[in-house]
């Protein structure tokens, strides 16, 4: 009996005959060739991103298979819509997506330092110190920097609207929407504050209570907040009215029409006399729902079905608004924003289920119709209209408005806020060399390099603005030994500047993220010595079919990623 220890070769030789262990067309890379193939792969992925860095950062143009063309300079962004295949590149795509989701912001940041973490790491094994060291060391410089970061924080109010501005107004500054960063930065703070509730454990904020609406037309600077919630959709009957103030509003999750029986039923009709009761009673008790409707005093109706053209029809008489097809997302955001209680069938509906809103109207935006239901006396949920020159302008504002309300989201979840223009992290990377002279084992290294990596944040921002890093980098350090806690780059200037003073300043939480996350990103990547890969099938592969051998046009399985 063979026993094979440790990891399975491809294949092994058993009484001179070759047993083969993992299927046909499966790829294996180990030791030095693995680490280094996926070591190049993340420090590529890092580089293409590392010129969106900062106010002065370049914008990407990715255009996707079918065409289509997204400009952005949000990292998250163009990972996804770069369709990335290498296993480990995709893990920092994984990362850039979890920062994204956790605090917001800093997605560019954290795929940055993690690729420069492991080109530093890969000098470090290049002196033969084992990977397993390094990630140790990375692991106490992580905990030590996050300390740090605790320690110099800066405390503040969490409805300190200034401080919140120009948290708001310092996420836009590397965005589009940068000539309208104070306009922008009101919408968001204004936004945010008026959704956030207040919890025994602190504030309570869900981005999920700002509905983002996008739609292209007129310029940046006619995006507008909403307080309520704007519809996509438009009132279903001409007939009725298309301006309601004082608005009483009913949801429903039903549909307004005859219900068909859920198993298979004929009904015969020999006359005219018949076919006429028929159709009466349905129009009867379509009538019926909507005198129901009507009864609870509501004159507004938003429904989440369908709604059939004859309770249409009467709804119109009765001089009721409704709009039909309402995203489940949106009713449970006009939930909040109008106080109403969602039904689940007509006949429940009572005066004490209804939604107030100072004005429903439709109005017409760009080519479409939209219902704006606003007015309410304190929504917890509401919309900003987002409008721009093209489509792509408005999606880049979007995604620019995202990042705005998730910093400012993050200040009043957590009012700590650090100094911007790599400030923190040339703070950082100053404790953390003194701190590494405290360790007597190889980590001592590690924890260097964890330092080093840390300054090509400042370092990309300088170059990302045309100055000299050397430069820069030396005028850092030097102000930073002085005890200038808030030294940072001055993109505009072009100088080493006090971050604080000049109101550059950013959320703890995503500084905090970004150390976290691309620790852990470098670690997980660094430990791995083996990638076995199995044969793409051939219809992947080549796009041939199944079943098709390589001399009918398929393809072998291919090893690459």
């Amino acid at each position: 009996m063979l026993i094979v220890k440790g990891w399975l070769s491809l294949s092994f030789e058993l009484n001179g005959q070759q047993v083969i262990i993992l299927k046909e067309g499966t790829s294996r890379n180990k030791g030095r060739d693995a680490f280094k193939a996926n070591v190049m792969a993340a420090k590529i992925i890092s580089e293409s991103v590392r010129s969106s860095i900062g106010p002065k950062g370049m914008d990407k143009m990715l255009v996707d298979g079918f065409g289509d063309v997204t400009i952005t300079n949000d990292g998250a962004t163009i990972l996804d819509e770069m369709e990335v295949q290498h296993p480990a590149a995709k893990m920092l795509v994984e990362v850039a997506k979890t920062q994204d989701d956790e605090v917001g912001d800093g997605t560019t940041t954290v795929v940055v330092v993690a690729g420069e973490l492991l080109k530093k790491a890969e000098e470090l094994v290049d002196q033969n110190i084992h990977p397993t060291v390094i990630v140790d060391g990375y692991r106490i410089a992580s905990a030590r920097a996050l300390e740090i970061l605790d320690e110099i924080a800066i405390k503040v109010d969490s409805n300190d609207k200034a401080t919140l501005r120009r948290i708001a107004e310092v996420s836009l500054a590397s965005k589009i929407l940068a000539d309208q960063k104070e306009t922008m930065s009101e919408l968001a703070v204004n936004a945010i504050l008026q959704v956030a509730e207040k919890t025994p454990q602190g504030w309570r904020v869900d981005i999920d209570d700002v509905k983002v609406e996008k739609k292209p037309g007129e310029a940046l600077a006619d995006t507008s907040l909403i307080k309520g919630i704007v519809l996509d959709k438009e009132v279903v009957h001409p007939g009725m009215p298309k301006r309601v103030e004082n608005a009483k509003i009913a949801l429903v999750d039903a549909p307004l029409e005859v219900e068909k029986t859920e198993f298979e039923a004929k009904i015969n009709i020999e006359n005219p006399d018949q076919m006429k009761a028929f159709l009466d009673e349905e129009e009867s008790m379509l009538k019926g729902m909507v005198e129901k409707v009507s009864s609870s005093g509501a004159n507004v109706l938003l429904c989440e079905k369908g709604i059939d053209d004859v309770a249409q029809h009467y709804l119109a008489k009765k001089g009721i608004l409704a709009v039909r097809r309402v995203k489940q997302s949106d009713i449970e955001k006009l939930v909040k924003a109008t106080g109403a209680k969602v039904v689940s069938s007509i006949d429940e509906l009572k005066a004490s289920d209804l939604g107030e809103a100072g004005l429903v109207e439709e109005r017409k935006v760009a080519d479409d119709k939209m219902v704006f239901v606003e007015g309410c006396k304190n929504p917890k949920a509401v919309t900003i209209l987002v409008r721009g020159g093209s489509e792509r302008l408005v999606d880049e504002a979007e995604r620019s408005i995202h990042d705005a309300l998730c910093v400012v989201r993050d200040v009043v979840r957590d009012p700590r806020i650090v100094g911007g223009g790599g400030a923190p992290e040339a703070e950082l990377a100053m404790r953390l060399q003194d701190y590494s002279q405290k360790l007597s084992g190889k980590e001592q290294l590690a924890v260097i390099a964890f330092a080093d990596a840390l300054e090509t944040v400042p370092m990309a921002l300088a170059e990302n603005a045309g100055l000299d890093p050397i430069d820069i980098m030396v005028q850092l350090r030097s102000a930073h030994e002085k005890g200038q806690l808030w030294a940072g780059v001055d993109v505009d200037e072009g100088k080493v500047a006090d971050m604080k003073e000049k109101g550059i300043i950013e959320p703890h939480g995503v500084k905090v993220q970004v150390i976290k996350s691309a620790a852990e990103a470098a670690g997980m990547i660094l430990k791995i010595d083996d990638v076995i890969a199995a044969a793409k099938s051939k219809d992947m592969a080549g796009g041939k079919g199944p079943g098709k051998s390589p001399e009918e046009g398929g393809e072998e399985g291919s090893s690459e990623f």
